[in-house]
């Protein structure tokens, strides 16, 4: 028989991960040989010398290129960095969508938001058990202890409150206490389990039957009111589990309680060594569905294509879904990509040849198990992904424009006065050399200045010494406007492997990993985009640009007038995954703001960067020049990128007060952070209003902030604490620095903000009271900021936090930059104009 059509179908369909959990940084403490072992302790020592240890570790020799050895793989992975590496296994793996159980706490596990640079969709699936023991492990506020009925309202609410947010809930009770869930647990048993748990002491861990059956319940009730799928561990796993217990056949009396006949239950691992028994239940009731994640990649050829071919045996084959049950490093997603491809081809070809299936339906079952199951069980949109969900840019859709050979694709950089350059490459240049080895760049490139290309006398760069710009090939996306044209972004790096001090995104990573290591946070950030668009005129014989109208803030006229070009704008950034809340007219003449979604600042500051690409090359294609320059005429008012900046931790937004008394509506690390960056606001200036043309703009009544204060929904300061619709009243869930501006390059400018928060949560910042007038009415109370960048750069020179954070030798680069400008702009006053085509 031909299975040409089947293998091609096999190895080109892009697969759902309906069952993954968190990748964990390269120096987590947890070790990289769990990649191919469930075992630990002295087990673990013998993993080598399984079947499965062998062939994996062959497979990543053969993907990496590197030396047949467990030593070789990870020196490889040492050198390539994390990102590198991910993109490696994603790209390989071809996965459309990870959806991740993130209740396993591995030691420094990235969160949620980070691995939406490696698939189109990445959800959460919520671990029922770890948010119990979450719940259970905070401290009432009046000191009292956890009852049932407190505990089940608080559980209940927390379920309800993220059920639009996910995509299933997922049980462990195999773990714990076995699958023979008890529906009908009376309260009086629920309670004395409580009881037990709580007497345990912390951190809590929930081990009582009881107990577990009672959380297991109400979750599926929540689950039937949302219509959330259960995921369910069953079969084997590490020697906690007691496997006489994992038998899916425990689980007949929750499949015969009518409460619960329409929740949809995943059985996950293929239930192996049970994988008959999960065959059978998936074909006599509706309401099981199967994954065979874990049982692939981690048994032998035989062991994979056996334990498959059982599921298969009597369930539906719109029942089976992949999983690659990835964890805590990129390979494992690989792997389990990988193996399950080659053992559903081996399964549905022994199908075929049997008689069972016909090749056209193996063709249909095979993007069945890998994709469309998924999709429609989980409800999953490759469109736009879950609403509510904020995405990074998409990674490379399924046909790479560089792999034709007329392509072309654009490296891009920020330099330190915030101009987007670009070098370009032919698609196979790029495909063979370049997304590996970069290309090269001089020193010079990171002291260039906004009137010069040339490095700055100050800042210790010259045209001697050069870097790569390495692509960071998570960011490669399609150009919206271009056919057969790609952009990526990129990292500085003094060899492939060694970040370059100078590196903007580096530095912005540097730091958010302070704050991560120290405080457990990270801070989201949501950019607003203002920018005049302007239309070529001739006057006298000369090419003037002038605003496109003179319409008023949030004209109707304005809009209509421009509305096609802001439909091709919003369709070319939805199609890069970056999501747009809003646009409208502006108070300038011809100016407007786009607002973007939030989400982690090194993904928020990407986003900015390829947004500004975006306005600017699609109004070129209508004839019109789109600037974002400070103040474009120093008759109107000046155009912003003001930022909205909140706190994270765990996924959940921890700048906004919960529960208690609590400052001004925000937690103590949001007032301490917030404090910190409104200190140290007149140095971030010289990062965040970086020419002499911002000052022009923050000047009082203008809306951009010019008193060193704060104020709630007060526009006139430059810190604002913000309450959107949706947050209780008298909380705030972000604050938003009106002084940034579009010539900012947005890695330093958000890395500068990072480091005054760290300052403001070490030594425990507090905030003064908010403003809530006009804060030029109270000029002579107020510290003014800044008037020109000589003074931010006067502050930044005094102000000692940025070196140790920031980078000695990045700091000179910037203080350089910026003394530059400051003497060309002083000695041509008209200079500024020219800026209109920089940024």
């Amino acid at each position: 028989m031909d299975f040409t059509e089947l293998r091609e179908a096999i190895e080109e369909v892009e697969a759902v991960d309906a069952h993954a959990h968190n990748i964990v940084a390269l120096d987590s403490t947890f070790p990289f040989i769990h990649c191919f072992s469930e075992a630990d302790g002295d087990a673990l020592s013998y993993a080598p010398h399984s079947l499965s240890f062998k062939r994996n570790l062959r497979h990543l020799a053969d993907l990496y290129g590197c030396q047949l050895s467990l030593h070789g793989v990870e020196e490889f992975r040492r050198l390539s960095g994390l990102q590198t590496i991910s993109s490696t296994c994603f790209k390989a793996a071809k996965i459309s969508s990870i959806l991740i159980d993130d209740g396993i706490e591995f030691n420094k596990k990235h969160d949620i938001e980070w691995h939406k640079s490696f698939a189109q969709v990445v959800g959460r699936i919520l671990r029922i058990e770890r948010l119990a023991e979450k719940i259970l492990d905070e401290e009432l506020p009046d000191g009292s202890t956890w009852t049932l009925d407190l505990f089940t309202e608080t559980y209940l609410g927390k379920l309800k409150s993220v059920a639009n947010q996910i995509y299933g809930l997922k049980s462990i009770a195999a773990y714990r206490s076995g699958l023979e869930i008890n529906t009908n647990v009376t309260k009086i048993d629920a309670e004395e389990g409580l009881s037990e748990i709580l007497t345990a002491g912390k951190p809590t861990r929930i081990t009582n039957k009881s107990f577990i059956d009672y959380v297991f319940t109400r979750a599926l009730e929540v689950a039937l009111c949302f219509d959330l799928p259960m995921q369910i561990h069953t079969g084997f796993g590490d020697k906690d589990l007691d496997m006489r217990l994992s038998n899916p056949l425990h689980l007949r009396t929750l499949l015969e309680d009518k409460r619960f006949s329409k929740c949809r239950l995943v059985l996950l691992h293929a239930s192996y060594p049970f994988s008959k028994e999960a065959s059978y239940l998936a074909s006599v009731y509706p309401q099981v569905f199967l994954d065979f994640g874990l049982a692939v990649p981690k048994l032998s050829v035989h062991g994979m294509i056996s334990s498959t071919k059982e599921l298969l045996e009597l369930a539906p084959l719109k029942k089976v879904m992949f999983s690659s049950d990835g964890y805590a490093f990129p390979e494992t997603f690989y792997l389990g990509a990988k193996k399950a491809r080659e053992v559903v081809f081996s399964v549905l070809c022994d199908a075929c040849i049997d008689g069972d299936l016909s090749i056209p339906e193996a063709v249909e079952a095979a993007k069945d198990i890998f994709a469309q199951n998924a999709i429609q069980f989980y409800k999953i949109n490759l469109s736009y992904g879950l609403t509510n969900k904020l995405t990074p840019y998409s990674v490379e859709t399924k046909t790479n424009a560089s792999d034709n050979d007329d392509s072309l694709v654009r490296i891009i950089w920020v330099d330190g006065s915030g101009q987007q350059r670009c070098r370009v490459v032919p698609g196979k240049r790029f495909n063979n050399i370049v997304r590996k080895n970069g290309i090269g760049l001089t020193f010079a490139s990171m002291g260039m200045t906004s009137f010069a290309d040339g490095p700055a006398d100050e800042t210790n760069l010259t045209g001697v010494g050069e870097i790569r710009l390495i692509p960071d090939l998570s960011t490669k996306c399609r150009i919206p406007w271009k056919e057969h044209e790609e952009m990526v972004l990129a990292d500085m790096h003094l060899k492939p492997g060694e970040a370059w001090e100078y590196c903007p995104r580096e530095a912005l990573r540097r730091v958010s990993k302070f704050l991560k290591d120290e405080f457990n946070l990270e801070m989201n950030a949501g950019f607003e985009n203002e920018f005049f668009l302007l239309k070529g005129v001739l006057r006298e014989g000369k090419e003037e640009w002038v605003p496109i109208d003179s319409t008023a803030y949030c004209s109707t006229s304005a809009f209509d007038a421009v509305s096609p070009l802001f439909r091709e704008i919003i369709a070319a950034l939805d199609t890069l995954n970056i999501p747009v809340e809003q646009v409208h007219a502006e108070s300038g003449n011809g100016q407007f703001e786009m607002a973007l979604g939030h989400t982690t600042c090194i993904y928020a500051a990407d986003h900015l960067v390829f947004t500004r690409e975006v306005i600017r090359a699609i109004a070129r294609k209508h004839g019109l020049l789109a600037t974002f320059m400070p103040k474009y005429a120093l008759d109107d008012i000046g155009s912003g990128s003001h930022v909205h900046i909140s706190l994270y931790q765990s996924g959940e937004n921890v700048f906004m007060a919960s529960g208690g008394t609590s400052r001004f509506g925000m937690s103590t690390v949001g007032e301490e952070f917030m404090a910190g960056v409104l200190h140290h606001l007149p140095a971030i200036l010289a990062f965040t209003a970086p020419v002499p043309n911002s000052y022009d703009r923050i000047v009082p009544n203008t809306w951009s902030g010019a008193y060193q204060c704060w104020g709630k929904e007060n526009r006139e300061a430059p810190l604002r604490t913000a309450c959107p619709p949706g947050i209780s009243d008298g909380l705030v869930s972000n604050f938003e620095i009106k002084s940034f501006d579009g010539c900012a390059n947005p890695h330093l400018g958000l890395a500068a903000i990072v480091a005054a928060g760290i300052d403001g949560l070490r030594r425990h910042l507090s905030l003064p009271e908010p403003i809530d007038t006009n804060p030029h009415s109270l000029a002579d109370k107020l510290h003014r900021l800044p008037k020109s960048l000589s003074e931010s750069l006067e502050a930044l020179q005094k102000d000692s936090v940025f070196e140790d954070l920031i980078g000695e030798k990045l700091l000179v680069a910037i203080k350089g930059i910026r003394k530059a400008e400051i003497d060309y702009y002083s000695q041509h006053k008209d200079a500024y104009k020219q800026l209109l085509h920089r940024y």
